[in-house]
C-alpha cells in the first residue's frame, strides 16, 4: 500500500495479484514502487486512511507519524503503539482473491504483509511491549486468520471508521490498560463532519475525500452501511493545498459516487458539482492530473441526459492541453435485471432496475464520447445467481465492446449485507462464467494498448513501464487462453 503506483492508480488492480512470469522485485517495481522517505522513514505520500488517523492523533496531542514499514527499526527505542492499516491484509478481498483462486499463487498483498509481521522490527517491538492496533478497510479479514492474530500479538482490531474511537484506544494502550480484542464501529457511531480531521501530510496520488457513505444500498458492499456526509468545499481545498505543498502533482476526488456530491437524493445537481470542479481545477491548474475515484453509471447517465453535465464538466473544466482524459472506477456488477433487483435495487436509481443493462450501455457511451476511461468491475458468483444471469452479463459485454474501458471480473466475496454468503472460488466456475471471463479478457486487452499509448502512459518517461506492461498483457492473454481451455476441458470431463 505504501506506493503511488507510478502516479497511475489503475495499476493498483495489477498490484493485488501474484508476480506472473517475472521475479517479485520486478513485479513490484512495475506495479508498486516504493515512495521517497525522509531520514526518519516518513514517506512523502501515504494512504489516505492512514493520513486521517495520523491527523486525528496529532490533533489529540500525540507524537504520531506514518512510517514506511521498511524503516520501523529506526523507532524501536521510542515506539509505544504500532498501528497498521491495509486495504487487503490477507488477499481475501477482490480482486486479490480472484487472482489467488485462478493462479493458485499467493498474491503480493498477503506475501508482503506476512513478511512485515514476521520481520525483526515487529518481533522486537512486541518483545519491548509495544501494543499493536490494526484497522482499515480489510479489518474484517482478521476474523478469518485467528491463528495469525494470536501468533503476531495483535492487541486490537478496529473495524469501521476510526475517528471516534482511536484516541481513546491509544490512550488505553499508552496507560497499559486492557484493550478490547475487536472494536466494530457501526453506522450509529460514525464520525460527524466536525470529527473528521484534515490531513497533515500528502496522500497517495493526491486523493482527497469529498463525501462518505452511499445511499444506494447494494447488498454486497459494506460502504452502504455508513451514513451519507458531504465534506465542505473549504476542507476539500485545504487538503488539496496540503498535497500541493508536498509536491503531489494531481488530485483524485474520492467518494463512492462523485456525482452525488450535494445531490438531491440520487439525482446529481449541476450547481454543487460545477462549483466543486471549478474551485478544485482552478487551484491545481491545467498541468496536473485529475481523476474521480468512483462514480455510478446511473448518475453518469442522469447527469448527462438531464443537464449535459458530464460533457460540460469535461470540456469546460477537466480536459486541458496536458490533461487528455479522466479516469474513474465504476461498477457494472451484473448484466442481469433479475440479479439487479435482488442485490442492488438502488444502483439504477433514479431509473428502475429493469433498465440496468440500458443504463450501463448508455453510461459507457457517454464516457467514451467524453474521454472518460472507466475501470469497471463485474461480480461472478453472487448469491442466487443463475446460469441465465451470467448469460445476460456476457450479452451486455458484447454491447460494451465499442467503448474504451478496462473491465475486471471479480469473484464474489461475502461482505456487507451478504457477509454470511459463500465465497465464489475456481471450483464453482461454469461454462457461462468461462464465457464472461473470456469476454472481459478480450475486451480489456483490446483497449489496453490504445489506453497506454494515447492516454495513460503516453509520456516518453514511461517507455520502460509501457514496454513491461505490454509484455505482461500479452503474457496474461496467452496464459488466460490456456487457462480457459483447461477449464473447458475439465468441465467436459
Amino acid at each position: 500500500m505504501m506506493t503511488d503506483h507510478h502516479g497511475k492508480e489503475f495499476l493498483g488492480f495489477v498490484a493485488t495479484g501474484p508476480p506472473i512470469a517475472m521475479p517479485e522485485r520486478i513485479w513490484l517495481w512495475i506495479t508498486a514502487p516504493k515512495p521517497k522517505v525522509d531520514r526518519e522513514g516518513r514517506p512523502k505520500i501515504a494512504p489516505y486512511g492512514m493520513r486521517k488517523v495520523e491527523a486525528k492523533l496529532i490533533e489529540a496531542g500525540f507524537n504520531a507519524a506514518v512510517i514506511d514499514p521498511d524503516h520501523l527499526d529506526k523507532h524501536l527505542d521510542s515506539m509505544k503503539v504500532l498501528m497498521i492499516g491495509h486495504h487487503d491484509y490477507f488477499a481475501y478481498g477482490p480482486p486479490s482473491s480472484e487472482w489467488w483462486s485462478i493462479t493458485g499463487l499467493e498474491p503480493i498483498n498477503r506475501r508482503s504483509f506476512k513478511r512485515l509481521m514476521e520481520s525483526r522490527a515487529v518481533r522486537k517491538a512486541k518483545e519491548k511491549g509495544v501494543k499493536i492496533i490494526a484497522g482499515g478497510p480489510a479489518a474484517w479479514q482478521w476474523l478469518w486468520e485467528l491463528e495469525l492474530w494470536k501468533k503476531w500479538g495483535v492487541d486490537t482490531i478496529v473495524d469501521g471508521e476510526a475517528e471516534r474511537v482511536i484516541v481513546k484506544l491509544v490512550e488505553k494502550a499508552l496507560n497499559n490498560e486492557e484493550l478490547p480484542d475487536y472494536v466494530y464501529v457501526g453506522p450509529s457511531y460514525s464520525p460527524s463532519i466536525d470529527e473528521i480531521p484534515t490531513i497533515k501530510a500528502a496522500s497517495v496520488n493526491g486523493l482527497v475525500e469529498i463525501m462518505r457513505g452511499c445511499p444506494r444500498g447494494c447488498k454486497f458492499c459494506s460502504v452502504t452501511l455508513r451514513p451519507l456526509r458531504f465534506i465542505p468545499l473549504d476542507k476539500i481545498l485545504e487538503e488539496i493545498d496540503v498535497n500541493l505543498r508536498n509536491g503531489v502533482k494531481g488530485v483524485i476526488l474520492h467518494s463512492e459516487d462523485v456525482l452525488l456530491y450535494h445531490a438531491d437524493g440520487v439525482k446529481p445537481r449541476p450547481e454543487p458539482l460545477i462549483k466543486l470542479h471549478s474551485e478544485v481545477l482552478k487551484k491545481i491548474g491545467g498541468d496536473k492530473s485529475f481523476a474521480w475515484a468512483h462514480a455510478s453509471l446511473s448518475a453518469i447517465k442522469y447527469a448527462e441526459d438531464e443537464y449535459k453535465l458530464v460533457s460540460k464538466l469535461m470540456n469546460e473544466y477537466i480536459l486541458s492541453d496536458k490533461r487528455k482524459f479522466l479516469g474513474v472506477e465504476v461498477g457494472i456488477e451484473t448484466g442481469s435485471v433479475n440479479l439487479a433487483k435482488k442485490i442492488m435495487i438502488g444502483k439504477s436509481a433514479p431509473y428502475p432496475p429493469e433498465m440496468w443493462p440500458e443504463i450501463v450501455e448508455d453510461a459507457f457511451k457517454i464516457m467514451h464520447e467524453n474521454k472518460i476511461i472507466p475501470a469497471a468491475t463485474l461480480i461472478l458468483g453472487l448469491p442466487e445467481e443463475t446460469p441465465d444471469d451470467v448469460v445476460k452479463t456476457a450479452e451486455l459485454l458484447d454491447r460494451l465492446r465499442p467503448y474504451r474501458s478496462i473491465i475486471v471480473p471479480m469473484f464474489f466475496v461475502p461482505m456487507g449485507a451478504l457477509k454470511k454468503g459463500n465465497w465464489f472460488l475456481k471450483d464453482h466456475i461454469t461454462r457461462e462464467h468461462i464465457e464472461v471471463l473470456y469476454k472481459t479478457l478480450k475486451h480489456t486487452t483490446y483497449w489496453a494498448e490504445e489506453i497506454m499509448n494515447k492516454y495513460y502512459l503516453s509520456s516518453p518517461l514511461y517507455m520502460p513501464l509501457r514496454f513491461f506492461l505490454k509484455r505482461l498483457v500479452k503474457y496474461v492473454n496467452k496464459k488466460a487462453d490456456e487457462y480457459i481451455k483447461r477449464l473447458e476441458y475439465q468441465l467436459k470431463t
